[in-house]
């Protein structure tokens, strides 16, 4: 075998491997969506990242656990008199959300660790894939630190925190598919830079829409106007309504109402810009490879948003919102991969995964 196939079947591997990572993190954000949408976020009140890798395992322990989740305000307010049977129900949802994050650092880490030992990683590829373990390590203690926020004081997570959690995790979702993507032998396809530079765009507003979506799923705001186009009773709800609280930036992140408008107005936002995002390649590029795949990302988007209508109407029961979440994270693979294979000419080629990303 040549060097340059030894090189290519090695990048190949990595490749292989850190889509697998990215689809870990994928069913990580679903079961987080679970986890959040069957109030089982709080019911494990304690952080201990290596003995609470096992469950339970007696009865005894399992009263131990319910003990403490009934001393929290959430069980006082929300689910006094639950059994236990209701309590396992919320505890496997939470314990398997932390289970896989665990899992996710293993398989992330231990492949890792032995393709640097057997020399396949590239020095400025090595680099990346240690931030990404980092950004990975760091998600953990956000995570606690966003339940720390519903042990006392209040019934649920706050939604700052919620919302920190859910984008981190899509960071190193996109990070992860990006650096996967940049390793793929497929030629770049030479765009100018507007067009370069509007695909990263489109990934950072979705990106935007996702934090949104995390704030208003925090404040518990998808049944509270469950209706469409109007909102509230009307196409435009008053503006007093949306400034209630003070001092006034409060309003962007904890009335439910200008939250809600938030979400829908930067859905509009984010459909009319991958319109003309994709009019605008077909008229630059012409029909290729570009074109398909902004035209794949302006009918997901598409989707998407109908998902969300009917997820609003229907006061997000969980199939559909669950799909809604998911979908977002369909949305923001394909935006990622789209952004990276736009590149900017010039006069060398791109040489090596690197390249592809000081063009960004």
């Amino acid at each position: 075998m040549t060097a340059l196939a030894v090189s290519d079947a090695r990048r190949r591997a990595i490749r292989l491997w850190l889509y697998a990572v990215a689809a870990l993190v994928f069913a990580m954000v679903l079961v987080g969506g679970a986890t959040r949408l069957t109030e089982s976020g709080l019911s494990i009140t304690e952080w201990q990242p290596v003995t609470g890798t096992l469950p339970p395992l007696s009865d005894s322990e399992w009263q131990a656990e319910f003990d403490k989740y009934k001393s929290i305000p959430q069980y006082t307010a929300l689910n006094r008199g639950m059994t236990l049977y209701q309590f396992k129900t919320i505890f496997w949802w939470e314990w398997a959300h932390r289970l896989l994050g665990r899992l996710i650092g293993a398989v992330f880490l231990v492949p890792f660790l032995f393709f640097v030992w057997r020399g396949w990683v590239e020095p400025g590829l090595r680099g990346r894939l240690w931030a990404i373990f980092a950004l990975g390590a760091l998600q953990g203690a956000v995570g606690w630190w966003m339940v720390a926020s519903g042990l006392a004081g209040r019934v649920e997570v706050s939604e700052y925190r919620l919302a920190t959690h859910l984008v981190l995790a899509c960071l190193i979702y996109m990070a992860t598919v990006w650096t996967a993507a940049g390793l793929d032998p497929r030629a770049p396809i030479d765009a100018p830079h507007r067009l370069r530079a509007s695909a990263v765009v489109l990934a950072v507003l979705v990106l935007v829409q996702i934090y949104l979506g995390a704030l208003l799923a925090g404040l518990r705001g998808g049944p509270i106007f469950p209706t469409w186009p109007l909102i509230d009773g009307v196409l435009i709800p008053n503006i007093d309504a949306m400034l209630t609280l003070q001092p006034l930036w409060r309003n962007l992140f904890e009335n439910v109402l200008t939250v809600q408008v938030e979400h829908r107005l930067m859905a509009d936002v984010l459909w009319l810009c991958v319109i003309v995002h994709a009019l605008d390649v077909m008229g630059t590029l012409r029909r290729g490879p570009a074109f398909t795949g902004a035209l794949i990302l302006a009918l997901t988007v598409t989707l998407q948003a109908a998902l969300g209508i009917l997820t609003l109407i229907y006061e997000t029961p969980l199939a559909l919102a669950l799909t809604h979440q998911g979908m977002a994270m369909v949305v923001l693979t394909i935006a990622v991969v789209h952004a990276d294979r736009l590149v900017v000419k010039r006069p060398e080629s791109r040489v090596g995964v690197m390249t592809s990303l000081s063009t960004s």
